[in-house]
């Protein structure tokens, strides 16, 4: 797997102005044991029944399948929509056995291996699903993964450019949905005119949107470019609040492009072009 790796667009030398530039553009085999006289054989024990380990939790099941989340799944289950083997379940924490026959609302569903497929963004595609004027769906841009029920983890417009997460693991996409995450996520923004000193000294303290309050890790000047080209750095995957930032303060958001997110990078990833994760990539994500 590759390390992340810095993107050098930013730069965390000090500037002019003596601030600090967050951002830089971018086999063991065990010894043979003393052999001992031989006892006499038992009988063969009769074949035990499937481990535990073989069996998973229904709304696990169900979250697997792709139907939804584990947490929707549980609304199913007490709601009597779920069928194992032709019976009714509503049991919390019921086990599906290996050979068990799950329907779900009516629909016999199958657990699916989980899949996890990284985008480099280009324009002119969007998340939505009633398409933007002008603009395609990104999932024609993954569709050769052959991964079925892939989902984007967040939206972006057809404007914004960059690292797009997919996946049909729905706790994945809860997870990556909620307001407050652990995992950081890089922004270039380009503004329609120079950002202010003191304004980019607000936007670092954290701002006020819709009457919440967030906090920004890091915000920087783009080395080497102009003061409209603006590194930041936030713990949210959600790209409106990027340009909510700056409207906020009268600039108008001409481009926004995701250059990390949760550790991930664009090495090696040309624009329009998708791979999948590794599974130390995952597990990060997992974790992070």
């Amino acid at each position: 797997m590759d390390k992340p790796n810095n993107d050098k667009r930013f730069d965390r030398s000090k500037g002019k102005d003596g601030r600090t530039n967050f951002f830089k553009p971018k086999s063991d085999a065990k010894p043979a044991l003393p052999k001992r006289t031989q006892k006499p054989k038992k009988e063969a024990a009769p074949a035990k029944a499937a481990k535990a380990s073989d069996e998973i939790r229904l709304n696990k099941y169900i979250a697997n399948s792709g139907a939804c989340s584990r947490r929707d799944a549980d609304i199913y289950i007490q709601s009597g929509n779920v069928k194992v083997n032709g019976a009714v379940v509503t049991e919390m924490g019921y086990k599906v056995k290996p050979g068990d026959v799950v329907n779900f609302d009516g629909s016999l569903i199958t657990p699916e291996r989980k899949e996890y497929v990284l985008l480099n963004k280009p324009k002119n595609f969007s998340t939505s699903g009633d398409e933007e004027k002008g603009s395609n769906n990104v999932l024609d841009l993954v569709r050769s993964s052959g991964v079925p029920n892939l989902k984007p983890v967040g939206r972006m417009d057809k404007t914004t450019t960059g690292l797009l997460l997919f996946t049909n693991d729905n706790d994945m996409v809860v997870k990556f949905g909620k307001p407050n995450q652990k995992s950081p996520k890089i922004y270039q923004v380009s503004l329609d005119r120079n950002l202010k000193f003191e304004d980019l000294e607000k936007i670092s303290g954290g701002v006020t949107l819709d009457e919440h309050r967030l906090f920004v890790d890091e915000i920087s000047y783009v080395e080497g470019e102009p003061k409209t080209e603006i590194g930041l750095k936030l713990r949210t995957a959600n790209v409106k609040v990027v340009r909510a930032i700056f409207e906020q303060f009268k600039y108008n958001v001409l481009k926004i492009d995701r250059v990390s997110f949760a550790g991930l990078t664009k090495k090696n990833l040309p624009r329009g072009n998708w791979r999948f994760l590794t599974e130390q990539e995952v597990i990060n994500l997992r974790n992070g």
